[in-house]
Order: structure tokens, then C-alpha cells, then sequence
């Protein structure tokens, strides 16, 4: 183990990201801290399986002395994190932003469970969303280079209950799995209006045979392959693709062949594991009650996304993005990282999913485009490559330049659906692209 080697990742050994700096609670509003300690964790199994994490994506020294330093526009992009946190009425957040496959700063706000006052910390584990979907696409992609899958074979072979969509155009057979992966297959977007948000409603669909039944319900809005519209279900059915060639439930094959390889230890879906339980963040909503207060409700930590797992259930900490976007921005710093990088998927084929294939925006002067399930945005001569993510209460985003393997990733765990700071939220979001330029 070379001198000196930081095993923040892990949560073991004696963990030290930086002093947990608590702020007084005044008035309700959340308390700050900045580069919070990990508390160590004794969990030898874990740290000897998770050690490839550590070495993927193992966190730099601090910004006020380190080799690494944070960027310097860092401390700026940190008061507009606040700032916007502050207006939306935020509950809990964190931030971090990395190069090399190094995290070199984090900060944290507020409360992981505001009734339980715990604080955001660096094993908070947030909900990621439609993150997930880069998952099932690089899933899809091994299975093509290991089991030569077409990205130009038709999603009716796997999934041919999609016949029962409406289909003006009579090209539902025509349908590519490359189409899917764009979101450019025709679907309706927003994906679920059958919703009236009463609270007896399911969350999403639980089961397939929900998905299936909604089918006649639904028409082609487009001809395939044309144009983009977003789709979640349109990730489902990739993933049925993916358990009818690999013999696996989604979930197993991802832990298998992502989770596992990339030491991704504290990654996981559906209800959380007991082991995991107490660092789970809860969600928040806030919303108008029947008499037009704005009301702030707590949605519970867990919940089910049923049959939409593939398309948005990722739960993990900061620090398992981290190592995952260090296999996506490429640094590998020994023989044994590239190896394990490359099990995942070859650095051609994995850039090779970054191509633009459709434009996100008819309107926009310099539109933002929509590869393999990536979006790849443009800022000044920069391109950056990431995605979204929006589930329950908890919200997200991680982009990295692949030129200067810069990234940064954030969490939220609260959707202000009364009255959302907009204005700030695109200021912050701005800001955190310029730190990739």
C-alpha cells in the first residue's frame, strides 16, 4: 500500500476528509458544515473488498495545502450552493468536485433527518434517480461487446407486449435499442400522466403487468429515431433486455459487473440494508397544504421504485459516485486500476457513448445534446458530459470534462414543489459547470 494512502472511501481505518464544523440552529434554518468528518468505521470485510474504490477515486489533500488543489473558484461556487440551498428551503445537500480520479474538496449542508438532527455527512447516502440510467446503458454496452448485442436490434424481440402502444406511423418494430438508449424512440414524455398526486396513489408503478396494462393507454407521439423526448420507461425495457441475455434480475447483473469491479460497497437498491440504515437520508417535499400554507413534509427514507429501478433507484453515498465517475473520466494511476476499468467496459466503447446523436433543444442557438444515455452539455469551448437525476424529494446532478477528467456531483434531498428558487438554482448550476471549463 503506497505511504500515505487515504481510505476516506471506505469509512474505515481513520478516516479524516476534515473537521465536521456544526453551525447554530437559528430559526429553523438548516446548519452548514464544511469538509465533514467521517466518523471510522471497523468494518475490516469491507475495507479489504472496497479497497478499489479507494484506489479509483481516493480524496486529495485539502485545498489549503495539498498537491491537489480545489479549483479556485471553488469557495464561490460554495456560497452560491448555500445561497441556493437557503431560498429553496433546502433540507439537506452535498457537493464535491474531483480531478484525476481524486476527490480534491466536499462541502455539506444541513440535515440528513432534520427530526433526528443528523447532520449531512461524508456516509450520507442520497437517492440518485435517473443517474441510474447510465447504469443499465453501460450494461447494455457490455453485453454488446461480450455478447455482440446490436444497438440496432428491435426492442419489440424483447419486449413484445410494446406492440400494444398505439402506433400512427407503423413503425413500433422498428424501434432500436440505440433509440432507447438516445430517448429518441417516439414515447410520451412526461412519462406517468395518469398521477392526480393523491396520497393513496403509488409512487411509480410497482410491477411489470402495471407497466403493460398502461400500454394500450399510450401512442407513439412521434416517428422513432427523429427526435428527442425523454422517456423513463424506455430504460425498463432496456433492462428486460438485459435480464432475458444475462440470465440475471437487473439489480444482480449490475452489482456483478459494475458495483462489484468498481468496489462500489455502500451502493444499492430498493429498501436499505440494515448495516446502511442509520446514514440513509430521508427525503423532504415542500408543498401547499389545503389552506395554501407552504408546508414542509418528510416522505420517510425509504420508498419503493418498483418496477422503475433501471431507470432511477441508485442509493449510495458521494464517495461511491465518486469512484464510479473516476472509472468514467479514465485516470488510472496503476496496471491494476486500468484493468479493473477496462473489465467494465473499454475506454472506446465507453466514449464512444458520448457521441451526440440528437439535439435536446429545437430552439437553442448552441443546443445541448443527447448521446447514449449521457448528456453531453456545451460551455465555451467546453464539453462536458454527465446527467440528472429527480426522484421523491431527491434531486441531482454529476458532470465531469473528459479533457481535464474535472467532475463534480451533487445531492439534494428536498423538491420545493410550492414555490422553487429557479433563479438560484440555475445560478448554482452554472457555477458548478464553469469548474469543469
Amino acid at each position: 500500500m503506497d505511504e500515505g494512502l487515504d481510505l476516506t472511501g471506505l469509512q474505515c481505518l481513520n478516516p479524516a476528509f476534515s473537521v465536521k464544523i456544526p453551525f447554530p440552529d437559528l430559526a429553523g434554518i438548516a446548519p452548514r458544515s464544511d469538509n465533514l468528518r467521517m466518523q471510522p468505521r471497523i468494518l475490516h470485510l469491507l475495507c479489504i473488498t472496497a479497497l478499489p474504490a479507494a484506489l479509483a477515486a481516493q480524496p486529495a489533500a485539502s485545498h489549503r495545502g495539498g498537491s491537489l488543489p480545489a479549483p479556485d473558484d471553488w469557495s464561490g461556487f460554495v456560497r452560491l450552493f448555500d445561497a441556493y440551498a437557503d431560498s429553496d428551503r433546502v433540507v439537506g445537500a452535498s457537493v464535491l468536485v474531483m480531478r484525476d480520479g481524486r476527490i480534491l474538496d466536499r462541502h455539506g449542508y444541513g440535515w440528513a433527518d432534520r427530526a433526528a438532527r443528523q447532520h449531512v455527512d461524508g456516509r450520507t447516502i442520497f437517492h440518485w434517480g435517473s443517474i441510474t440510467k447510465t447504469l443499465t446503458a453501460i450494461s447494455i454496452m457490455q453485453l454488446h461487446d461480450r455478447r455482440g448485442l446490436s444497438l440496432d436490434e428491435t426492442i419489440t424481440r424483447y419486449v413484445p407486449e410494446l406492440r400494444q402502444i398505439h402506433d400512427p406511423f407503423g413503425m413500433i418494430d422498428s424501434i432500436t435499442l440505440r433509440m432507447l438508449l438516445s430517448h429518441s424512440a417516439g414515447f410520451q414524455n412526461p412519462t406517468w400522466p395518469y398521477t392526480t398526486v393523491k396520497p393513496w396513489e403509488p409512487f411509480e408503478p410497482t410491477t411489470w403487468n402495471q407497466l403493460v396494462a398502461m400500454m394500450p393507454y399510450q401512442e407513439l407521439h412521434f416517428r422513432p429515431g427523429t427526435r428527442y423526448s425523454y422517456s423513463n420507461p424506455g430504460f425498463i425495457y432496456l433492462a428486460r433486455v438485459i435480464e432475458q441475455l444475462s440470465g440475471d434480475p437487473w439489480e444482480s447483473y449490475v452489482q456483478k459487473n459494475i458495483f462489484a469491479p468498481l468496489g462500489l460497497t455502500h451502493s444499492y437498491f430498493g429498501a436499505t440494508p440494515y448495516y446502511l440504515a442509520g446514514d440513509r437520508s430521508n427525503n423532504y417535499t415542500i408543498h401547499r397544504d389545503s389552506s395554501g400554507s407552504v408546508v414542509e413534509t418528510a416522505n420517510g427514507r425509504d420508498f419503493d421504485p418498483g418496477i422503475t429501478i433501471p431507470n432511477g433507484g441508485w442509493n449510495a453515498p458521494l464517495t461511491d459516485l465518486a469512484a464510479y465517475t473516476a472509472f468514467l473520466t479514465g485516470p488510472a494511476h496503476d496496471d491494476s486500476t486500468r484493468h479493473r476499468f477496462d473489465v467494465v467496459l473499454p475506454r472506446a466503447t465507453l466514449t464512444g457513448m458520448w457521441h451526440p446523436l440528437h439535439p435536446m433543444s429545437e430552439t437553442a442557438a448552441m443546443p445541448d445534446s443527447m448521446a447514449l444515455s449521457f448528456f453531453v452539455i456545451h460551455r465555451g469551448a467546453a464539453t462536458i458530459i454527465g446527467h440528472t437525476g429527480s426522484q421523491a424529494g431527491f434531486r441531482s446532478f454529476l458532470f465531469f470534462n473528459p479533457t481535464t477528467s474535472t467532475a463534480v456531483i451533487a445531492a439534494f434531498n428536498t423538491t420545493n414543489d410550492a414555490a422553487p428558487a429557479r433563479a438560484a438554482f440555475a445560478r448554482m448550476y452554472e457555477a458548478a459547470l464553469a469548474l469543469l471549463r
